[in-house]
């Protein structure tokens, strides 16, 4: 049984002001995939009065805000990420007088609201690429990527989609082809227009003047291309060849363009004047280092980056976690990482890591290991659950990209079933009728009223784990110092001037001893296993367990 967190100190008091006026520096965001949250008008689709209804549990985790997944007007194709007004909501999710009373209530809780922006591509039912696919002399002919085809009728190069096939699609009218990075119903704009940046940072207005708190920037990356429309090089193979064509290149054409620098900090001048907002860049791909560095960098641009080290790893090692934090030292200049374990895009993490008789302790390891973290920590709904990936049949599928490369891509569908809220109601409580994905068996046995009347559950733990984040300086905002340890183990100091924590995780199932450097000097806080609170740290670290240590005064 989790060791009960009696921590009462609230805030660093040697944190500078202008540290303590960033609400988002150390965050944790709960990530809100709202199809699957709750459905509250019985169509089988989660929606905004869902949201609504269940932001008081999600204050009670303890988290500081809430990440919205698409809610916008879409012909979901890519299920919203494929946007048709980027002003309006989505009939489907509810309206925007609904919208409105979500942040209304989430403001009232004490949860900042941050959304999702789309800003690489739109729907091809958005009216803007219905007037620039009209003819190429109207006001917006420019706004997206048009290319004449090759003598021979073929696309302008050799750019491949995310999601299979060639990133052009023909369009008759225009008698060109059109760039779509990802679905051809998903057209990409042309941000080296700069009216097209304007209408972007419009969008961001409209949002910001209805009370959101920050955005997190979807596929940021692909915002531009190369102009010249150079071929993208071939990727070099080994022994095991690639799932899917997409992975035969090496995409440096096609997205990365050194111009969305640019644009993002034209954004961030506009977002200055609504006080401190969050944005976090998504920024997926082969070596996205350097483009969340260039894209955050300076204060100028974004303040985070979402990385993705950890998000369709195979597995959890210490020599994976060094290599991950080591990249953001803090240095002058230097934006602040955000961390996630878990999305709707990745098989759950305590799936892919963890076998299946130990699931329940390591989702609580992993749980005390993400909200150890120095950065921003992103919580996926039901990580706090400790949820499994689902397994879906395909005839239940729903994501194009699993139908299309059945059975050898399961696809995201696994990761975006619905939440289970109770054991004994119809599909765990999330709907009256039949859900848009299948609620799985083994969700319903993790379901949230199940574990809020257990206080050995995954769910009491993250609650205990996430008081200790937010109630301790040094976790949130300290700095970080990796230890020598054991080959299973990895161990870490987090400390501020006032604290400093000792972090200690044994990824492996069987039990390790080691010690840490003047082990007796901390007392501990919090951890995954049986043990005295204010004890010194145990030598022997049981299989899948972890324990936070603060260091005695």
């Amino acid at each position: 049984m989790a060791v009960r967190n009696l921590i009462k100190r609230l805030v660093n008091p040697g944190a500078s002001q202008s540290a303590a006026a960033e609400w988002w520096r150390g965050a944790v965001i709960y990530q809100i995939y709202p199809r699957s949250f709750l459905d509250a008008n019985g169509d089988g689709v989660g929606d905004l009065h869902g949201v609504i209804e269940k932001l008081d549990y999600i204050a009670d985790l303890g988290v500081e805000g809430i990440w919205l997944c698409p809610f916008f007007t879409s012909p979901m194709d890519d299920f919203g990420y494929d946007v048709a007004d980027y002003r309006d909501v989505d009939p489907l999710f509810g309206d925007l007088e609904t919208f409105d009373r979500l942040v209304e209530k989430a403001h009232k809780l004490g949860l900042k609201v941050i959304i999702d922006q789309v800003y690489s591509h739109t729907s091809d039912q958005h009216a803007w690429f219905a007037e620039s696919r009209a003819d190429r002399d109207n006001a917006k002919a420019d706004w997206y990527v048009w290319a004449d085809p090759k003598p021979d009728g073929s696309p302008p190069n050799n750019w491949l989609s995310v999601f299979g096939g060639s990133a052009w699609a023909w369009d008759s009218r225009r008698r060109q082809y059109y760039l779509h990075n990802f679905l051809a119903s998903q057209p990409d704009l042309n941000l080296h227009n700069r009216a097209v940046q304007d209408a972007l940072i419009d969008v961001a207005r409209f949002w910001l003047d209805r009370g959101v708190d920050g955005f997190r920037l979807d596929a940021i990356n692909f915002a531009m291309h190369d102009p010249e429309l150079r071929d993208n090089p071939p990727t070099p193979q080994g022994e095991t060849l690639p799932l899917k064509p997409y992975h035969y290149q090496q995409h440096i054409h096609n997205k990365s363009h050194t111009d969305v620098s640019g644009f993002l900090e034209r954004l961030r001048q506009s977002i200055n004047t609504h006080g401190e907002i969050f944005t976090v860049a998504e920024i997926g791909g082969d070596d996205p280092l350097p483009e969340m560095k260039a894209f955050t960098a300076n204060d100028t641009r974004l303040n985070s980056a979402y990385s993705f080290d950890f998000l369709y790893a195979d597995r959890l090692t210490p020599s994976l976690l060094k290599q991950a934090l080591a990249a953001w030292p803090g240095e002058e200049g230097e934006g602040w990482p955000s961390w996630t374990f878990s999305n709707h895009d990745a098989p759950r993490a305590v799936s892919r890591w963890a076998p299946e008789p130990e699931r329940g302790r390591a989702a609580k390891l992993y749980g005390l290991l993400l909200l150890c973290l120095r950065g921003n920590i992103f919580l996926y709904q039901g990580e706090e659950l400790g949820l499994p990936q689902a397994e879906i049949d395909f005839a239940d599928l729903k994501d194009p990209e699993a139908i299309a490369n059945w059975p050898v891509t399961l696809g995201r569908d696994g990761a975006r079933t619905p939440m289970p809220w109770r054991a004994d109601g119809p599909h765990a409580g999330f709907s009256t009728a039949a859900p848009w994905l299948p609620v799985t068996e083994a969700h319903e046995r993790l379901s949230v009223e199940q574990q809020e009347s257990d206080p050995a559950s995954v769910l009491h733990f993250m609650k205990e784990a996430l008081s200790l984040r937010r109630t301790s300086p040094a976790l949130r905002q300290g700095e970080m110092q990796f230890l020598d340890a054991a080959p299973s183990v990895t161990a870490f100091i987090r400390r501020t001037e006032d604290e400093e924590m000792l972090c200690v995780f044994n990824l492996a199932g069987e039990t390790v001893r080691w010690r840490a450097p003047e082990q007796d000097q901390y007392a501990l806080a919090l951890s995954t296993f049986d043990t005295e609170e204010g004890a010194a740290p145990p030598d022997a670290l049981p299989g899948f367990a972890g324990y936070t240590a603060r260091r005695r005064p």
